[in-house]
């Protein structure tokens, strides 16, 4: 199982809203990538990252447990601690939370500005299980 490096992981809890928000990465029924931004994307341990599904688009329906999920992270101001462009790639397994302890734990985690836009709550929680964790140049991340 592939780490997420501790010195990556409040960089990816602050990815956004700055202007560096995590894209994921879902397989659409047809095979064809589908490829969206999520500023609730958190670091839930060293093996697991979370984000929060709030809508109904083509991501959420995308999603199920099972679900192969690669994550894109890209900050070119870490690149002393990220070489080869700050960009890092996770790529696992999707689980689905709609309520207990993990649902709460990537709700009260994610920022401010993202709990804002599911005021109700109406939202679920995604996890995903790192399998694979690599630079740009496709080489595990160290740390």
């Amino acid at each position: 199982m592939a780490r997420i490096p501790a010195k990556l992981q409040p960089h990816i809890n602050s990815a956004y809203p700055g202007p560096n928000p995590c894209l994921i990465a879902s397989v659409q029924p047809d095979g064809f990538a589908q490829v969206t931004p999520r500023g609730s994307v958190v670091v839930v341990d060293d093996t697991t990252l979370g984000y929060w599904n709030r809508g109904g688009g083509t991501t959420a329906k995308n999603m199920s447990d099972g679900g192969k999920v690669t994550v894109f992270f890209r900050n070119t101001e870490i690149r002393d601690i990220l070489p080869g462009g700050g960009i890092a790639r996770f790529y696992g397994t999707a689980t689905i939370h709609t309520s207990g302890p993990m649902y709460e734990q990537v709700w009260t985690t994610m920022v401010q500005p993202e709990r804002d836009k599911d005021p109700e709550k109406k939202g679920h929680a995604v996890l995903v299980k790192i399998e694979r964790a690599e630079n740009l140049s496709g080489k595990p991340l160290e740390g």
